[in-house]
This record gives C-alpha cells, sequence and structure tokens, in this order.
C-alpha cells in the first residue's frame, strides 16, 4: 500500500478515536466531577448566584451541546476563558509551550541517546560485573524519589556550589540555558534507570535470536553484529517506548518546573488544577489525547522505514 493512502486512511480512524476520547473527557469533566460553581463560589453561597455563575459558564446548556463544544475544541484548538484567569487558554499555552520545550526536548534527547548507548555498552559485557554493576545502579536510581534528586540538586549544585540557577526562567536563547542545565541533567537522572532496563532487555532479546548465531559463524566481529544487526532489529520496540513518550513532553516535567519556577506548561496544569479551572485541564487532556493519537499514526509509518519486512495494510 502506497504510504499516503495509509497515512490518509488512519487519519481517517483517528476521527471516531477522538470522537471517543472527547466523549470520556466530556463525562469525567462535565458529569463525574463536582459542580464547579460550588467549588468558584463556595459552600456558603446561594443557590441565585450558582445559577448565575452555571449561566456564565455555559453550564445550563444541554450536555449534547457541552459535549459537541469539546469535540470542537478538540478539532479546532479553540479552548475559551480560563475561569480563573480569563485569558485565552490556547494563548496560555502558547506562551507556556516555550519554557516547556526548552527544558523537555533536550532532556528526553539526551536521555534517549544516553540510556541506548549505556544499553548497548552494557549489552556487550553481559553477563559480567560490569553489566550486574549497572543493573545494579538502574534499581537504586529507580528506587530514590524525584525529590530527592531535586531537592539535593538545588541544595548541592546550585545553592552550595552556585554552578546553576536554583530558580527562574528567562525567554530567549541563550538566556533560558542558564535555568535549564540542572533542571535537564535531573530529568535525565530520573530516566536512566527505567531507560536502561527497557533498552538492554530489548538488546538482549536481539543477541540471542538465531540470526545473531548466524552472524558470528560467518565471523563477524561482535561490535558489527551489536551495531549494525541488534540494535537495527530492536528499533521497533525502542521506536515505539521512545514514540509514546513524545506526546507528554508538552507537559515538561510538573514537579521540575514547580521547584525551579519554570513558567512552563506543567505549573499551568498545576495551578489549574489546585484552583479548579476545568477549561484547563480539559484544554491539556484534549491536547494530550490529539497528539497522543497522531504519534501513534506516526509509530506505524516509522516501522516500515527501520524494518522492511514490515508493510502497511
Amino acid at each position: 500500500m502506497n504510504i499516503w493512502a495509509y497515512i490518509i486512511r488512519r487519519l481517517l480512524y483517528v476521527i471516531p478515536v477522538l470522537l471517543g476520547v472527547c466523549l470520556i473527557i466530556f463525562v469525567l469533566f462535565n458529569m463525574v466531577s463536582p459542580d464547579p460553581t460550588l467549588i468558584m463560589l463556595g459552600k456558603h453561597a446561594s443557590l441565585s448566584q450558582m445559577e448565575d455563575l452555571r449561566r456564565e459558564l455555559g453550564l445550563d446548556r444541554s450536555w449534547f451541546l457541552q459535549y459537541l463544544d469539546v469535540v470542537k475544541s478538540a478539532f479546532t484548538f479553540e479552548f475559551g476563558r480560563s475561569w480563573s484567569t480569563k485569558q485565552e487558554i490556547i494563548e496560555m499555552i502558547k506562551a507556556g509551550a516555550i519554557p516547556s520545550l526548552t527544558l523537555s526536548v533536550p532532556a528526553f534527547i539526551l536521555s534517549t541517546v544516553i540510556s541506548i548507548a549505556i544499553s548497548l555498552f552494557v549489552a556487550f559485557f553481559r553477563g559480567t560485573f560490569i553489566d550486574k554493576g549497572v543493573v545494579f545502579l538502574c534499581v537504586t536510581m529507580m528506587s530514590i524519589s524525584s525529590l530527592a534528586y531535586i531537592l539535593f540538586g538545588q541544595w548541592f549544585f546550585a545553592f552550595k556550589l552556585g554552578w546553576f540557577e536554583i530558580s527562574g526562567y528567562e525567554f530567549g536563547f541563550p538566556d533560558f540555558a542558564p535555568y535549564v542545565i540542572l533542571p535537564v541533567i535531573i530529568w535525565v537522572m530520573l530516566g536512566l534507570g527505567p531507560d536502561v532496563r527497557f533498552y538492554r532487555t530489548i538488546i538482549l532479546d536481539e543477541i540471542y535470536q538465531d540470526y545473531v548465531r548466524t552472524a558470528r559463524a560467518k565471523g563477524l566481529g561482535e561490535k558489527v553484529i551489536m551495531f549494525k544487526h541488534v540494535l537495527k532489529n530492536a528499533m521497533i520496540p525502542i521506536i515505539t517506548y521512545v514514540i509514546i513518550q513524545i506526546p507528554f513532553l508538552i507537559l515538561g516535567a510538573l514537579l521540575l518546573e514547580s521547584f525551579f519556577s519554570i513558567p512552563g506548561l506543567g505549573g499551568i496544569t498545576l495551578n489549574a488544577i489546585n484552583s479548579s479551572d476545568f477549561p484547563v485541564v480539559k484544554a491539556m487532556t484534549i491536547l494530550i489525547s490529539v497528539a497522543y493519537i497522531l504519534f501513534s499514526v506516526l509509530t506505524d509509518v516509522l516501522y516500515t522505514l527501520v524494518d522492511p519486512r514490515v508493510r502497511l495494510k
């Protein structure tokens, strides 16, 4: 099948999936969650005040019309205004996207590259003291709370040594760099444990396949086998694992942005949750859902590029 025909067909399949996601989001925020007027006005609010606010927020309309609003926002990215700040939500997202991406993109790329490199290294020395030591270190790193990494990093590297800025953010390149270097390092440290264990398992599964034994029998060196054959054949689960994480980069890192006072989408989302600003939380949920669906299509397309055995149907 032609790749463009496949992409168009998959994008058409996205429409009913997105309608179902919108229905779930609508049920969670409009039917299951508490009355937002009671949250915003407090328990001492009168019924007339609550009715006036419901009318102002458009909550007095039928559920079907409110559901259509959710569907419209998923396809047009028009999310209305925040209940707490009265700002256009799409403008808030645009303003917060840059700080979040300046943190999450370099951290994600570094974490992925370093994790795959370490996994190849320990797989090359599989069964040895090096392999066992790295696995033990990964489990230890995973067992430590992310808060410990953040607090220790701020106290030791920023406060004691003064190597990095302890908090804040400056817009524009390279002004933002001093403020995101330490959060990026912490992000990479947090991801190394689970990522190395996952990639190591995938690579070891390939090493014990018949084609690797055949390559060794033909006299190919271990390094050639690892990089030319094993890594290439391990790319499908690696691509799946990597691309699934990409939509969540939109939010940056909630804890990192909060502790380092980075005005990204993670901070916006946390503030919206704390203030029961449902339109903002709903917008971020829709945004991540749409990104996740689109990147799943991209995953299938990339499969054909790394493995010629995969055919689009």
